[in-house]
């Protein structure tokens, strides 16, 4: 009878061992199903991933460069794509950046994730010891987490661009001397919260606003629709010519 009785118990417990490997494998193929589903780049973001006259394009496993022939200015972009984008997404509005004189570079995070590497960009900062000012951009999750590393290295920019993005309160920027440029869609669909309830995680008057009227979350970049968001109203090339015109303007009064 004590022996029928271990015999139950060491079955119940090989179940029980058994669903929770099954519920882990289950929960691992989930979340690497989840993370390769990323959006791609349209074609007119490939398009212009090519070197020209202007701009010269590198890839690397890490990075996309996009470098200036002549270039003008000390100051330099670093980018943080937007969570489960491709970087090449944003190839357009970063290559318009170049023309104007910036070395501008896309960061490539794991898993298409900026959460995974917020710092990341600090490898890029030391590739360039040069630089004598950097400004960091950032869309939706690429953007809060360029928060994040502007709050946990204070000192090392001049800039946070903030695309469809704000900080989280644990990284509040209020008390930052930092020069901030926020732009969002007015139509935005994804953000968990409006973008002026967010105001005050930014500096009160180092910070610049900018409503684009029309606009959406996904237009910023160039991955097609993205799921949840609301349709614009205007084109995505007018809503990236805005959003490229602000930075440009921004970033030549500072």
């Amino acid at each position: 009878m004590i022996q029928m009785k271990l015999d139950v118990k060491k079955h119940y417990k090989k179940i029980i061992v058994i669903s929770l490997a099954v519920i882990l494998v289950g929960t691992i193929i989930g979340a690497l199903i989840y993370l390769s589903r990323a959006y791609p780049p349209m074609t007119e973001a490939l398009e212009v991933l090519e070197s020209g006259d202007d701009i010269t394009v590198t890839q690397t496993k890490n990075w996309i460069v996009f470098e200036p022939k002549n270039k003008t200015n000390e100051m330099a972009v670093i980018f943080y794509p937007g969570g489960n984008v491709e970087p090449e997404a944003y190839a357009i509005i970063n290559r318009e950046i170049a023309k104007q004189g910036y070395l501008v570079i896309i960061v490539k995070m794991p898993f298409d994730l900026a959460v995974f590497a917020p710092k990341k960009g600090r490898k890029v900062m030391e590739q360039y010891p040069e630089i004598i000012s950097w400004t960091i951009v950032g869309h939706s999750l690429g953007g809060s987490m360029a928060a994040k590393f502007v709050y946990n290295s204070p000192n090392s920019f001049t800039n946070l661009v903030l695309l469809a993005a704000y900080p989280a309160k644990s990284n509040n920027l209020s008390m930052s001397n930092i020069n901030v440029l926020s732009i969002y869609g007015e139509l935005d669909g994804v953000l968990n919260q409006p973008i002026p309830d967010t105001l005050d995680l930014l500096p009160v008057n180092k910070t610049t606003v900018l409503e684009i009227e029309g606009g959406n979350h996904a237009y910023f970049g160039s991955y097609g629709e993205q799921k949840g968001d609301n349709p614009a109203t205007i084109s995505r090339a007018d809503q990236q010519n805005q959003t490229v015109a602000t930075i440009l303007d921004f970033l030549g009064s500072i």
